[in-house]
C-alpha cells in the first residue's frame, strides 16, 4: 500500500500538478531577473505556470476524449440511449455527457438534435446538464488542483444534478414547451462509415486544434483572472466575501458566474486563486458550475429552441441543485481537502 502511495503522490504531484514546471518556470524567471516574490514577478509566474500547465493538460486530454468519442457518433449516441427507460435513460445521458468536451453553447445543438430525434425531453436536458458541466478533463484537471477526493465528488454530484433535473423536467411533462421547429428538423446525422485507426487519430488531432483556438482565450482570461485575484487582491476581502463568515457566499457566487461565459478550463485558475485566499470550497465550485452550465449566452441560444416556461425550469432546477451542492461541499470542507 505505501508503494501504491508513493506511486499516487507522484502520479498528482509531477503529471497532474506538474510541479516540476513550477521549478523551471522560476530557474527561467530567476536567470531574466524577476523576483517572484514581488506581486508583479508572482503575477507572471502565476500566469506562466498555470497556462502552460492548462494547455499541455487540455490538448492531452482533448485527444483521448475525441479518440474515445469517434466510435460514438450522434446516431450510435442515440440508439444507445433508446436502450434504457427511466432514471437508468438519464444516467446514461449523462454520462455520455462526460465524454463529450464541449462547452454549453457547443452541446445545445447535440440536444437539439436528440430531441428532434425523439429522446425523451428529460434524458436531452440531463446531457444538455452534464456536457459542460462535468467531462473527463474537467476530473483529471480538478485532481491536478484540489487532489482526487474533491474531484471525483465534483463529478459525482454533478451527475447527480444531471439525472434529478432531467428527471423532474421529464416527470413534469414539458415537451408542449418545446419549440415546434425542433421536431420537425428531421433526425440527426447517420452514423458515419466505420472509421481506420488512422481516421480517428486526424478526428482527435482536428478536435484538439478547433478546441484550443476556442478555450484558448477563455484560458488567457482566466489565469489572468486568477494572478490578480492570487497576488493583488487582499486575503481579507475573499473571506469577507466568500469565506465561512458569508453565509451568502454561494449564492452570491452563483449570481455573478451565470452572466459569464467560459469553459471550465478558463474558470479552474480562477478557483485555484480564490481557494488560495480563504474562499470556502463550494462556494469555488458553485461559482466554476454556474459559469459552465448557466452562461448567458447558453441561456440566449437555448431560449430559441424552447420557451420561457421550460427555460425558467431548467434554469431554476440548475440553479437550487447548484446552491445545495455548494453548501455541502461547504460543510464537508474539511474532509475533502
Amino acid at each position: 500500500m505505501e508503494q501504491i502511495g508513493v506511486v499516487w503522490r507522484f502520479f498528482q504531484n509531477q503529471i497532474l500538478g506538474m510541479q516540476w514546471l513550477e521549478g523551471l518556470i522560476d530557474w527561467g524567471l530567476f536567470a531574466l531577473g524577476v523576483d517572484t516574490a514581488t506581486r508583479w514577478g508572482g503575477s507572471v509566474r502565476f500566469f506562466l505556470y498555470d497556462v502552460v500547465k492548462i494547455t499541455v493538460l487540455l490538448c492531452v486530454l482533448i485527444f483521448v476524449i475525441s479518440y474515445i468519442q469517434s466510435f460514438f457518433p450522434p446516431e450510435r449516441s442515440k440508439r444507445i440511449l433508446g436502450r434504457f427507460r427511466g432514471i437508468w435513460a438519464n444516467l446514461a445521458a449523462a454520462l455520455l455527457g462526460t465524454v463529450t468536451p464541449f462547452c454549453s453553447c457547443s452541446s445545445i445543438p447535440l440536444f437539439i438534435g436528440f430531441t428532434s430525434a425523439g429522446l425523451p425531453l428529460g434524458v436531452t436536458f440531463s446531457f444538455l446538464i452534464s456536457s459542460p458541466m462535468v467531462d473527463l478533463g474537467s476530473l483529471v484537471l480538478l485532481m491536478s488542483i484540489f487532489g482526487a477526493k474533491v474531484a471525483v465528488v465534483y463529478v459525482v454530484v454533478g451527475l447527480a444534478i444531471a439525472v434529478v433535473g432531467g428527471t423532474i423536467i421529464e416527470k413534469l411533462r414539458m415537451e408542449r414547451y418545446v419549440e415546434e421547429f425542433i421536431f420537425t428538423t428531421g433526425s440527426i446525422d447517420l452514423e458515419s462509415p466505420d472509421l481506420t485507426v488512422r481516421d480517428r487519430l486526424r478526428y482527435a488531432g482536428e478536435q484538439v486544434a478547433e478546441t484550443f483556438r476556442k478555450v484558448f482565450p477563455y484560458i488567457l482570461v482566466g489565469v489572468a483572472v486568477g494572478a490578480v485575484i492570487h497576488n493583488w487582491i487582499p486575503e481579507s476581502w475573499i473571506q469577507t466575501v466568500l469565506g465561512s463568515g458569508n453565509p451568502f457566499g454561494v449564492v452570491l457566487a452563483v449570481l455573478v458566474g451565470v452572466p459569464m461565459y467560459a469553459d471550465i478550463f478558463g474558470t479552474i485558475p480562477v478557483a485555484e486563486a480564490l481557494l488560495a485566499k480563504g474562499a470556502q470550497l463550494g462556494t469555488i465550485l458553485s461559482f466554476m458550475m454556474a459559469v459552465t452550465t448557466l452562461s448567458l449566452p447558453s441561456l440566449i441560444m437555448l431560449r430559441k429552441a424552447v420557451k420561457p416556461r421550460l427555460l425558467g425550469l431548467f434554469v431554476g432546477v440548475c440553479t437550487l441543485g447548484i446552491v445545495i451542492v455548494g453548501y455541502l461541499f461547504n460543510g464537508f470542507q474539511y474532509v475533502l481537502l
